[in-house]
């Protein structure tokens, strides 16, 4: 199979293409993942651009995304695949005068009776696949298992039919917000990368590329306030998907040098707690 990115710095001008901005790190992680042909588990706090890294990704080489949204209680038949029952039972049905048991089961369990899931879906897809598995620290540990064929071997067993085996290597991007520690099983099988929030001059560039209609001097001040905020003791801090949100609300209140009281004004859009938002308000009344 052809390789999807020539170089680190290849991948980081893609990214930048479709308006994510990767550092080297990020960038040759992804480079890394399609040469060893490994997937990549993107651990970090919530909201710090772990899912659209995949979507990105699938954006700039033109890959179809197929994505697993992981929660508890997760099992094979939504991960994985599962049988037509209904489909089964009308073929049984129609077949009720046939003398032989073994071929009405042969013809039941075939290929036409199977409901593929995404991680099926991935492996037997003809055209390029990036798969996400997103917000992977969700599951129970049991579930992990079953990504465990998969994530080694990239093939899938099913009893009534074998061993299928993917016709191509996906990209696969597994997320973690840290909710619980991850088997170790797991994270053997995975490139690790961590995505932290962005140091203040990255955000501000995110900012600017996300809000075309913002000023550089409003992204700046955006980025100052943001990184100051996130110093506070919150349950919650803010988020790039909440500063991109902020940004817009500025810009839409036509808000171009944000003074304390604005900033208090909007902070909901920033913090989705009351308490922090109490200690931001408190914060920026200090500070003024």
């Amino acid at each position: 199979m052809a390789h999807r990115f020539e170089s680190v710095q290849q991948v980081r001008d893609g990214l930048r293409d479709v308006n994510y901005l990767a550092d080297d790190g990020i960038s040759g992680v992804a480079f890394l993942a399609d040469r060893l042909g490994k997937p990549i588990l993107v651990e970090g706090p919530a909201g710090t651009g772990k899912t659209q890294l995949a979507k990105s990704i699938a954006d700039m080489t033109g890959a179809r995304l197929i994505r697993l949204q992981c929660y508890e209680g997760l099992d094979e038949s939504k991960a994985l695949y599962e049988w037509n029952y209904k489909k089964q039972l009308l073929r049984i049905q129609a077949d009720r005068g046939s003398d032989s048991w073994s071929d009405i089961h042969d013809d039941i369990f075939g290929s036409d009776f199977l409901l593929t899931r995404p991680l099926l879906e991935a492996i037997t897809a003809d055209d390029p696949v990036v798969l996400l598995i997103d917000e992977v620290d969700r599951v129970e540990v049991e579930t992990e298992a079953l990504l465990l064929e998969i994530l080694s071997e990239y093939q899938v067993s099913i009893p009534e039919l074998g061993t299928i085996t993917a016709k191509q290597i996906p990209l696969v991007f597994l997320t973690s917000n840290n909710t619980r520690e991850l088997s170790e099983a797991l994270k053997r099988r995975c490139l690790y990368l961590h995505v932290d929030y962005p140091d203040m001059e990255r955000e501000k560039q995110i900012v600017l590329t996300k809000v075309p209609e913002v000023s550089e001097n409003l992204a700046d001040q955006i980025a100052r306030i943001v990184r100051s905020i996130r110093q506070i003791d919150l349950k919650k801090a803010p988020s790039v998907s909440e500063t991109i949100d902020w940004a817009r609300t500025l810009v839409l209140l036509g808000i171009e040098h944000i003074d304390a009281q604005q900033a208090k004004d909007t902070l909901h859009i920033l913090l989705k707690y009351q308490s922090d938002i109490a200690k931001a308000a408190k914060e920026l009344s200090v500070d003024k």
